[in-house]
């Protein structure tokens, strides 16, 4: 009886179970989140997706409720686009991916309890995505809000960025270790981030993340992935690691007076901490980076021997941290601050109110735009006193007298400001428009900047400034008329951008930047990132396997080369001997034994698309129009005149039959008709015109052709030479049948200068017919 009641009991527990278990499946219905029917198509899903992603996304919907809808969404879409987890949910009510267990195993569960199935609703895992950390919430990621947001701020402080996702059980292994060293590093200035690869797989994707869970540092738009045991002090020990090394400088009794004295050549204000401990505090590196374009900073362990004098010169309490900020005087602070305790916004409040120098020197436009902001309204008016001055001893008591004026008058609505006039001439010259009183001496000008795109109104002073006290009143008495009557400004101009003077050389740019790239290559090979590896060992090993290839073929070629022996004399002399004018007849690839040969191909309709129409861009087809008669004697000539330029393998020659394709000749000459006028077609004469002799340069790939015009034979004017220079070496052996026909002579003539005009063509210097299209070669 008891056994009845137990079994009674568990069978009521199981039915319990099941029906809890449906009803937090049912919780979650997919079909409905995105608004789609049971029979939707995979399009329909998708389209559905997309519209909902957009209306609920966190970056544009400001609801509260829109990034857990946008989750929910992002959610539903996973399981129904995968076909295997929408039937999985068809079949059981299950969402897929929230189970634990193989839908096999989930077979063999469901038969064993005869209906009845447990999932994590159940068994309350905590992996779940429903139930994960709220903590982590804030610091959630998004693609846009990483990469405008996320990236720019890394410039001005360092990020710590968790990657994980659901069912990851290394990730609840150290979260209580992320937790806490999270919270510490806030404090300090570290920026956090957590990016959930199962919702934001482009990001995942984007950070080069593949596995979960996975930490990376991000500073100044640049990753570092970290690969050490997940433990508070490693955490700290790689954000640190992330800053660069300079930031800093350890100051003691012997250089405190070189680093104090620097601010005139680097034009910042310097800061010194003083504390007790042997190393630089976390805190004050990260300070360091964030106001590492306005301030230089170093620290005084005060507990070190030799920093006595320096303790002693500023009357520092050892015991107690304390912060000093020098500008132009370096045996006094400018403004000093002390806490048992340094928080961080603390420090943030004191450096932001003493970025700069009393008397900045305007280096580079960002500076000038700070310093001398445009005005919003009335109320808001802001006015710079510029000092234009020049380097060196003499420019000295001008500067000392204006940076006196400048510490006397502090008012929120003034800044005073210096430059250099050989530095930034442009600027000078727009301000002072030349004026020879001024050329070789100091001026003042206040300006007031009205818009961005460099108006200002100005006033510069009459008289240029000695820092006398009569120039002290003067600037005075200006200054106060400034303060009631803004349209003392009566001048305006347009400045140009400031140019920046200490913007770091081309080269050394170029430097830091490979460096960069091979710590990245190193960092990446010694940690197993194969995949970030996978294009530069692609690419490497397509390097080598073109170089070897290159040295293999050139190698079995010259073999090949030697293999072919030159052909003796006896040899030689016989081939010249059988060669004849019917053998350029015979053969359309007619070869000149002349110095070699020169490859002549007739160009038809069989190699026209190959030899000029598909030509490859670069390549150019030299071609000589003949006729049949005329065949033999101009290819000879045309040899002859080309041989020199054969050595490049641009160049193509070929030879065209007038016989055949006049008609195509003609088409051509139309487009050069300052070169070549058009006959009337009425004219008797049409069919008889002679184009033998003529050469065109073709460029197929950019459809443009030059011309070569035979000289006529009256043109060489007894120059040329009897017949025999052109061709005695080529018919030498050749009795009973000479070449020295008038007729002869004048068809060779017709390709005289054809060199030159090579010369031109290679130089790029010969005119250019340009044609819509290649006619068809019938």
């Amino acid at each position: 009886m008891e056994l009845g009641r137990a079994g009674l009991a568990w069978a009521a527990a199981l039915l319990l179970a099941a029906l809890g278990a449906q009803a937090a499946a049912g919780d979650f219905d997919p079909y409905r989140v995105l608004g789609v029917g049971r029979s939707s198509s995979q399009a329909d899903i998708k389209k559905a997706y997309k519209r909902l992603a957009r209306e609920w996304h966190p970056d544009k919907n400001k609801d509260p409720g829109a990034e857990d809808k946008f989750i929910q969404i992002s959610k539903a879409y996973e399981i129904l686009s995968n076909e295997e987890k929408r039937a999985n949910f068809d079949r059981y009510g299950d969402a897929g991916e929230s189970q634990g267990y193989s839908q096999h195993q989930h077979r063999q569960f469901h038969h064993f309890h005869e209906g009845f199935y447990f999932d994590e609703s159940f068994f309350h895992f905590p992996f779940n995505s429903e139930r994960r950390d709220t903590s982590d919430e804030k610091y959630l990621l998004h693609f846009s809000h990483y990469i405008n947001e996320i990236v720019p701020d890394s410039f001005k402080k360092p990020y710590l960025i968790k990657i994980t996702s659901d069912w990851c059980f290394s990730c609840i292994h150290i979260e209580p270790v992320w937790k806490e060293v999270a919270q510490e590093l806030e404090a300090l200035g570290v920026g956090i981030g957590v990016v959930h690869a199962g919702y934001e797989r482009r990001l995942a994707h984007h950070l080069g993340a593949h596995s979960t869970p996975s930490l990376l540092g991000l500073i100044n738009g640049k990753i570092t992935f970290f690969h050490n045991a997940v433990i508070r002090e490693n955490l700290r020990q790689f954000v640190e690691n992330l800053l660069p090394g300079n930031l800093v400088e350890k100051i003691t009794d012997k250089n405190y007076i070189r680093f104090l004295s620097n601010w005139k050549k680097e034009n910042k204000p310097h800061v010194l901490l003083f504390d007790h401990m042997p190393v630089v505090p976390l805190l004050y590196k990260l300070t360091a980076f964030a106001y590492r374009d306005y301030l230089s900073f170093g620290y005084v362990y005060v507990g070190l021997r030799g920093t006595e004098e320096l303790s002693s010169q500023y009357n520092i309490n050892v015991y107690t941290p304390t912060m000093m900020i020098f500008k132009e005087h370096i045996d006094r602070p400018a403004d000093v601050v002390q806490a048992r305790d340094m928080k961080k916004q603390l420090i943030d409040d004191f450096l932001s109110q003493n970025k700069f120098l009393m008397v900045a020197r305007l280096t580079n436009q960002r500076l000038f735009q700070e310093l001398c902001p445009v005005k919003k309204s009335h109320r808001q008016r802001k006015h710079c006193v510029v000092l234009l001055t020049g380097e060196g001893d003499k420019f000295d008591k001008a500067y000392e007298a204006f940076l006196t004026f400048a510490v006397a008058n502090t008012k929120d609505t003034l800044k005073f400001v210096h430059i250099y006039n050989d530095r930034q001439p442009e600027f000078v010259d727009t301000l002072l428009m030349d004026e020879e009183k001024y050329r070789g001496k100091s001026a003042v000008v206040i300006l007031e900047r009205r818009n961005n795109a460099g108006k200002i109104a100005y006033k510069t002073l009459e008289e240029a400034w000695q820092g006398s006290k009569e120039d002290n009143f003067i600037l005075l008495d200006l200054l106060d008329q400034l303060r009631t009557d803004p349209g003392l400004l009566s001048s305006e101009t347009v400045l140009a951008d400031l140019n920046d003077e200490l913007a770091p050389m081309f080269l050394i740019r170029w430097l830091y930047s490979m460096l960069d790239y091979i710590l990245d290559c190193w960092d990446s090979l010694f940690h197993n990132n194969w995949r970030e590896m996978m294009p530069l060992l692609s690419l490497l090993f397509s390097a080598l396997f073109i170089l070897f290839g290159t040295v293999i073929v050139q190698a079995f070629s010259d073999s090949s080369d030697t293999r072919d022996s030159p052909p003796s004399e006896k040899e030689e002399s016989a081939a010249n001997t059988e060669k004849n004018d019917t053998s350029f007849s015979k053969e359309s690839n007619s070869r000149i034994p002349k110095k070699g040969f020169v490859e002549v191909t007739e160009l038809t309709d069989i190699n026209y698309t190959s030899n000029l129409v598909r030509l490859r861009p670069g390549h150019m087809n030299v071609v000589l129009i003949l006729s049949n008669s005329t065949k033999t004697i101009l290819l000879q000539k045309f040899a002859l005149e080309v041989y020199t330029f054969t050595g490049s393998s641009s160049l193509h020659f070929s030879f065209l039959s007038l016989d055949k394709h006049r008609e195509w000749l003609e088409y051509l000459l139309e487009f050069a008709q300052d070169a070549a006028p058009i006959p009337n077609q009425y004219d008797k004469h049409f069919l008889e015109r002679d184009y033998t002799g003529y050469v065109l340069a073709l460029n197929g790939h950019k459809k443009y052709f030059c011309l070569f015009k035979p000289h006529r034979s009256g043109d060489e004017g007894g120059t040329l030479g009897s017949c025999e220079d052109y061709d005695s070496s080529l018919h030498a052996e050749a009795r009973g049948k000479s070449s020295c026909s008038p007729g002869s002579r004048s068809i060779k003539n017709k390709l005289h200068k054809l060199s030159f005009w090579m010369e031109r063509l290679l130089e790029g210097s010969l005119q250019r017919f340009y044609i819509p299209s290649w006619p068809a070669l019938d």
